[in-house]
């Protein structure tokens, strides 16, 4: 994409790219490009990505449900993220959507004995859930908010 990136971090900014691409991607469910650009994401540090796509998802989420998220907000969303996915991305794992959607609203408790989700698993499934809640038209508007508040918590 080689977007300008006003508020997202230099260091930030290939994850920005890789990101754009792959919701981009996933919006036109075009999977060669899609495969390509989860595989640049997930060679990113997974802490720094999931940061910065938990903040976008957190952010449509909030946006979507003004008066607050209840369980069946939740389930409707994961069900239609799944749904959703499974026409070209068969290997979508619902489990693996319901950890990102948790850990994007903070309230994901990890058990230090079971063995975090692999980086590629991560990035496919972040980006399945950010380009069924953004349209990729707006992908780059909400991630420059999102880096933006995580530079302002920063400080």
């Amino acid at each position: 994409m080689g977007q300008r990136w006003s508020a997202v971090p230099a260091v930030a900014r290939p994850i920005a790219d890789a990101a754009a691409d792959a919701v981009t991607a996933a919006g036109d469910q075009d999977a060669a490009g899609f495969e390509a650009a989860v595989a640049r994401l997930a060679a990113y540090d997974p802490a720094q990505t999931g940061l910065l796509l938990g903040t976008v998802v957190r952010h449509a989420l909030e946006e979507g449900h003004p008066d607050g998220l209840a369980s069946d907000d939740i389930r409707d969303t994961l069900a239609a993220v799944v749904t959703g996915a499974r026409a070209w991305q068969p290997e979508v794992d619902p489990q693996v959507v319901l950890l990102l959607l948790a850990g994007a609203l903070g309230v994901l408790e990890t058990d230090p004995d079971e063995a975090p989700v692999k980086p590629d698993v991560a990035a496919r499934h972040a980006t399945l859930l950010v380009a069924h809640l953004v349209a990729p038209a707006t992908f780059a508007a909400r991630l420059e908010r999102a880096a933006t508040e995580l530079a302002e918590h920063a400080e």
